[in-house]
Order: structure tokens, then sequence, then C-alpha cells
């Protein structure tokens, strides 16, 4: 039997990991971890174990004790902090990671860094720029554009970022992160965003799909309308979108290994910009996947063990338009955009002839 080490097990990522090796129909023996004391009691694992905070130096002698007593076979992380840690410390520990080489982590979990590379290869991507002084701020105003993007140059979840045609805003919310040095200016594109997942065997694509965002939840409780939480996602198709996430990851790593999730942004032309790649880790509501019926995480999990694996289409095996809509305390629904669209279609009619039937009333 297979036994896979899970970090950071009672967060929504790694439970969607979980829940997915479930589906697969395999018995794999699951240990948990998680640095919380509340979250990890949350975690479907069939053991788990509170361990130190990534950053903690006890963390990987604390991982590694944790191997050489549970005799796992292979370690996964799905968060990006324990990411970095364990991928610039897999030498210290025995076990298997099926990690993309640390250089390519590094610069993964850096925008600058990524926002170079994307632009030295020809990419089109949202002019960039860091912001380390007032000066800077100022010039990004005049050279980019009457709106910014600001966010960290670390971080997921949409950390940091806001929009702002404001200098004095811009300066304040620096300011009170204490981000002098920390944070990216970018020409703000659209709100139009998708991810294009993959995992990748040493150079060779295994399997990827993309996944366009309909919607970030509770985008109102967040300055910039992103919080990281996709509210409902939408399984797409795009031979564009496929190349260019392609490109963008070639871009960083010309034998990518491992998993690969490539963040784009559509500008006002409809082309898609990259903007971000997590490698090493699927993005939180890769469940959506395994329930339509592409299980990454087996896949993962299989190679990791140098299992064959069959894909009959490498390239986007899900059919267009299925919807994954989630929310706090709820369970994800999936559906497809022609049920959301009778549901409408059925509101517009009976809006229409209700204010057909009083004139004080309009349909919009």
């Amino acid at each position: 039997m297979k036994k896979v080490m899970l970090t950071g097990a009672g967060g929504a990522p790694s439970i969607n990991f979980t829940l997915s090796l479930r589906d697969s129909g395999e018995r794999i023996y699951i240990v948990g971890t998680d640095c919380d004391k509340y979250r990890i009691q949350r975690a479907q694992t069939d053991e788990r174990h509170l361990v130190p905070l990534a950053n903690d130096k006890a963390y990987i002698p604390f991982i590694r004790s944790l191997i050489e007593e549970t005799k796992c076979d292979f370690l996964h992380c799905q968060n990006h902090q324990e990411v970095y840690v364990v991928s610039k410390q897999r030498n210290k520990l025995p076990i298997s990671t099926f990690l993309p080489k640390h250089r390519t982590v590094e610069i993964c979990n850096n925008k600058m860094k990524s926002y170079l590379r994307w632009s030295a290869s020809g990419l089109t991507v949202p002019k960039t720029c860091m912001i380390r002084t007032e000066k800077d701020l100022k010039n990004a105003f005049e050279e980019l554009g009457s709106t910014l993007w600001l966010r960290e140059v670390q971080g997921s979840a949409g950390k940091g970022s806001i929009k702002t045609s404001r200098f004095d805003v811009a300066k304040n919310w620096i300011d009170f992160h204490r981000g002098w040095g920390k944070f990216t200016a970018a020409e703000y594109l659209t709100p139009n965003s998708t991810t294009w997942l993959s995992i990748w065997n040493e150079g060779e694509l295994i399997v990827a799909q993309g996944r366009k965002r309909l919607y970030w939840e509770f985008s109102s409780r967040s300055p910039s309308g992103v919080t990281g939480l996709t509210g409902a996602g939408m399984t797409v198709s795009d031979p564009e979108l496929d190349k260019i996430a392609q490109e963008s990851i070639f871009a960083i790593d010309s034998s990518p290994h491992g998993i690969f999730g490539a963040d784009l942004t559509y500008d006002k032309d409809g082309v898609p910009n990259p903007t971000e790649i997590n490698a090493g880790r699927f993005f939180t509501t890769h469940y959506f996947f395994t329930k339509a019926g592409l299980n990454m995480p087996h896949i993962l999990v299989k190679l990791a063990y140098g299992e064959s694996i069959n894909v009959k289409k490498r390239v986007n095996p899900l059919p267009s338009g299925l919807c994954w809509i989630r929310g706090m305390d709820t369970s994800p629904v999936l559906t497809t955009t022609s049920v959301l669209e009778k549901h409408e279609k059925s509101f517009l009619q009976r809006l229409k002839r209700i204010c057909a039937n009083d004139k004080t009333l309009s349909a919009k």
C-alpha cells in the first residue's frame, strides 16, 4: 500500500487532495500534518500530526522524524510556504517529492523574477516594476498608466493586492504593509483570469486542463476584489491559452517536472497574459476536476511511484462549460453553463412579464 504524507492537511487545498485520492478507488494510506492545532482537526487523513511552522528551524527535522516513524514514501505540500521549504531542503528528507527543480520554485515564488523571464522571452505581459521608493511609485503612474495593480512580490491568495488610480492611496497602502521593496506595480488589465493546471514528467506534458474563474468568493470584503478564493470556476478549452500557458512555463523551465499552475489575466485585446505560476502544488479547487473525471492528485501519486499513466487526451480532456460552484460551509456543486443559462433565461422572462403589468417597474 502507498503511504503518502500530506502537509497543511487541515486546509481546503489539502482536504481536496485527500478527497481526490479517496475517490481514486486505490487504497492509499495518508499521514496528515498541519501547524495549526484547530485546523488539523479538519484533516480527513488516516493520521494527523501537529508540526512547527515551515519557517521554524525545527520544521525539517520534525518532518524527517515523522517520515522515518510512519515510513511514508511520498511527500506532498499544498501551500507555497511548505513547498518552498521542502523544495529547498529536499535532500535532507528520505522521501520522494516529485517537485520541480528548486531554482524553478524560487523563480515562480517571486513575481518579479517570473515577469522578467516572460518579458525576455517575448511573451505579452503587463508592464511591471519594483516599488522601492516613492519615486519608483511616481514613475510607475507615469509609465504604466493611470490605474496600477499593486501586489506583494511573494505570497499567494492575492496577498497585498489593490487596484488604484491615486498616488496617495498607493503610498499609504505600501506604508501600511511596510512594503517598500516588497511590492510590484503593474499596468491594470481586466478582471478576467484563468488558470492552466498541468503535470509534467521530466519535460514531458502528462496532462493539462484550463479553468476560467467566474468570480472570487467574498470579493466585496477585499480592497482589490481578489481573495484567492474561487467562488465559481468553469472548464475551458482554448488553443491560444494552451499555447501561451506552455510558453510561460518553458520560459522559466525548459524541462518542467511536477505541477505547474499558470495563472493568466486577459488584457483589453483578449490576450491571456501570464501573471503567476504556482509550482509544486494544485490550486485549491482541484477537486472540481476530480469530480468531473480528471483525478490529477492520483495521476501525480502514480507518477511519483514510477507507475505508467494512460491519459487519452493530454490537453483539456474535460468538456468545456462544466462549472464548480463553492462557498464557505456549503458543499460544492458541479453543474454546467447550460443549466446556469436556463435559470437566467427563466428569471428574465418572468421579470419581463411582471414589468409589463406594472409600469412603475423596469426590466434591466
